[in-house]
């Protein structure tokens, strides 16, 4: 596998990753602003989001309040 590489286009609020150089043969929504970017054989290529900032805001939100809950489980034990 190639290096990854991450480009922000901060006009248009996307994030893409992509993972090699290979041409895109086709593509791939995993879910609503996420697709999956792929090669002639099927293999993944590439990442795209839209909206990132708003994703990877909600993400990290997620994931923090996920902890946080798990933390006041362990301490009310």
């Amino acid at each position: 596998m190639n290096k990854i590489r991450m480009m922000y286009f901060e006009k248009e609020d996307v994030l893409h990753l992509a993972i090699s150089d290979e041409p895109e043969a086709g593509s791939v929504e995993l879910a609503p602003y996420i697709t999956v970017e792929l090669n002639d054989k099927g293999d993944m290529i590439g990442i795209e989001i839209l909206e990132a900032s708003r994703f990877i805001r909600d993400s990290v939100m997620d994931s923090v309040q996920a902890k946080v809950l798990r933390v006041a489980e362990q301490q009310s034990v």
